[in-house]
């Protein structure tokens, strides 16, 4: 008998509470407002009364996707969720699509066209659709290089582009024939990922040998990071970095031949210093990770925090010593905009 598919409505607090316990039986338990608040669309199988398989989508994640089989053939739940799902966004134009899942549910994912571009011992990321990350490996700039060249990266959301940004694609730059800067892809910033990438191109253009790119969807934001199936915050942040460092030595590094990633000391972010520590012991032998001292003006620490906050009080004087000339232009003239992006609840704390 094929399932019929119905559209959830988590809103209504019945379902919600159904949906839920659907769930928490299949062993998700994160039903946190940070996770729940990004679904944009939700369905479900039903048996009588009974929910008996869901899942959801965020965006271009597919989220919350379990099934019970008690009274159905193996995978045929599974199957016509994820299907529903799909056909969804694609109506939506929406062809390129991630999941995050348990590794258990790894060939499940696979056996419905999806691949994995990470594994870890927490879960997974999984991708199909009409791109790939060959296609975006293919898509970026490819300077002609010697055989011996060496070759480096840097993430960074650079929220907004500082001194001690460029300092530290600076030191990289003097260290290597060609350094890409991979621009974190996630609009959940004060600055925009354009107005980001921007910045940083134009606060890079000393530097002949740095090529700025778009992170695309393959540098993972820990505003978008689903977490729903892990038990702790902490678990979080480790299986995030974990992913990042499996992607970004085996999708990324390898067929660009980089071979070293720059990353400022974090002294004010536990969750960055984690993120530098796990990368510290997960990227080599394959890419060595070299920690730069981050820079200071006046004393104290550079940070794109302080940016912020000085955009929020009006005082961009304070911060004057923290940024290049094009990010301070950028800033006055977008003054007005930044801080009605603030006084609409733009949060402005964080990396």
């Amino acid at each position: 008998m094929q399932a019929d598919i119905i559209d959830l409505y988590l809103t209504d607090s019945a379902t919600r509470k159904q949906w839920q316990a659907l769930l928490t039986d299949l062993g998700i338990t994160n039903f946190a407002a940070s996770e729940t608040a990004q679904l944009d669309h939700t369905v479900g199988i039903y048996e009588g009364d009974k929910l008996v398989a869901t899942g959801s989508t965020a965006g271009n994640v597919i989220k919350y996707v379990g099934a019970c089989h008690k009274n159905s053939q193996a995978g045929a739940y599974f199957n016509a969720i994820i299907s529903a799902l799909l056909t969804h966004l694609a109506q939506n134009q929406i062809f390129h699509v991630f999941v995050f899942t348990k590794p258990k549910y790894v060939a499940s994912f696979e056996y419905v066209g999806f691949h994995a571009l990470a594994q870890t011992e927490s879960g997974a990321i999984l991708e199909t659709g009409d791109t790939g990350v060959t296609a975006y490996i293919q898509s970026l700039p490819h300077p002609e290089l010697k055989a011996d060249a060496k070759v480096a990266g840097i993430v960074m959301n650079a929220n907004p582009f500082t001194v001690g940004h460029h300092y530290l694609v600076e030191t990289a730059a003097k260290e290597n024939d060609l350094v890409y800067v991979f621009v974190v892809n996630t609009d959940a910033s004060l600055f925009t990922t354009a107005e980001r990438q921007n910045l940083v191109t134009a606060g890079t253009q000393d530097l002949p040998n740095v090529v700025v790119v778009n992170g695309s969807d393959y540098m993972v934001s820990y505003a978008t990071f689903p977490a729903y199936f892990l038990p702790t915050p902490a678990a979080a942040i480790h299986f995030q970095t974990e992913l990042d460092a499996e992607i970004f030595k085996t999708q990324i590094a390898r067929p660009l031949n980089l071979t070293t990633r720059y990353v400022g000391t974090e002294p004010f972010s536990k969750t960055t210093g984690i993120y530098n520590q796990v990368l510290e012991q997960l990227l080599p032998p394959e890419v060595t990770v070299k920690e730069v001292p981050r820079l200071a003006a006046n004393d104290q620490p550079i940070t794109a925090t302080a940016v912020r906050q000085a955009i929020a009080d009006n005082d961009l004087a304070s911060v004057k010593a923290s940024l290049p000339a094009t990010t301070a232009a950028f800033i006055q003239a977008h003054l007005e905009t930044l801080q009605a992006r603030i006084a609409a609840g733009q949060r402005i704390a964080g990396n």
